[in-house]
């Protein structure tokens, strides 16, 4: 048996509380049931594109029910294997086919937002001024639009390289943004100024700690000036933060650090 959170945190702060589908090691109905109860929002991770990987039609006609009955709504992760920049056509149309295949498939379950990478795989020295990455992404993501996506469903997260390089296409798509704090933290990114500039488009926050490098920490592994600057943003937050760990450990000192900072 699989140790549950010690209390709810349903609309216990302005933004909806959002924790991932994979904290306890197993399959997607264990940790939804074990986590509905008590979170706003659960995200569901759909990393991998390959059929295998995502949840079947019968899981998402249970995960459906699953969130009538603990009230909770979703936010989907869509795959993170695909690469719409690629100069490959055929890596571009499998990018444009996996997505709708995706949306499709978890469109039942209502979600909140689409978070999507937009990934930069060329050398740090080619992405400069890489314009014919830009327009390949462009191309891709009109692509979307002409399938019938629409461009405010969908929030594109700063990964490991500046937003601003996407500031063009977010504008000409009406895309939102997903906010990665610890990413632009582990890339020495200024969160103020990032949040600053795209609060207005940002629908999601996610939100984990950073230690020696490496991401997807406990929230406890930040200094208490780190989160007084991340809380700062945090308290001006009213769409989902999803506390992006994998691990009960982690979500539970994660929520606990949360709780102390929101007081």
């Amino acid at each position: 048996m699989y140790p549950q959170l010690p209390k709810s945190y349903k609309n216990a702060y302005p933004f909806r509380i959002s924790a991932p589908s994979f904290i306890y090691p197993d399959d997607y109905i264990p940790n939804v049931r074990m986590l509905g109860p008590f979170l706003d929002e659960i995200e569901l991770l759909c990393f991998e594109s390959h059929e295998s990987a995502l949840p079947s039609r019968k899981t998402i006609h249970e995960l459906e029910s699953l969130a009538r009955e603990f009230r909770f709504t979703y936010n989907v992760h869509l795959p993170t294997d695909i690469d719409p920049g690629s100069p490959d056509r055929k890596e571009k149309n499998r990018f444009i086919e996996t997505l709708l295949r995706v949306m499709d498939l978890t469109l039942p379950l209502a979600p909140t937002t689409y978070t999507l990478h937009l990934p930069c795989n060329q050398a740090p020295i080619e992405r400069m001024c890489d314009k014919a990455w830009q327009d390949r992404i462009s191309e891709s993501m009109g692509s979307l639009m002409d399938a019938g996506v629409r461009g405010p469903s969908l929030s594109v997260e700063t990964l490991d390289y500046p937003l601003e390089w996407l500031d063009e296409i977010l504008q000409k798509y009406d895309l939102r943004v997903c906010l990665d704090i610890g990413h632009l933290i582990a890339n020495h990114e200024n969160i103020e100024t990032t949040y600053q500039r795209f609060a207005g488009q940002t629908t999601m926050i996610h939100l984990h700690g950073v230690d020696n490098g490496k991401d997807h920490q406990a929230l406890d592994a930040f200094d208490q000036s780190r989160l007084d600057r991340i809380f700062s943003i945090i308290k001006r937050f009213t769409g989902t933060i999803s506390l992006e760990v994998f691990s009960y450990d982690h979500l539970l000192a994660s929520l606990a650090v949360l709780e102390k900072n929101m007081r």
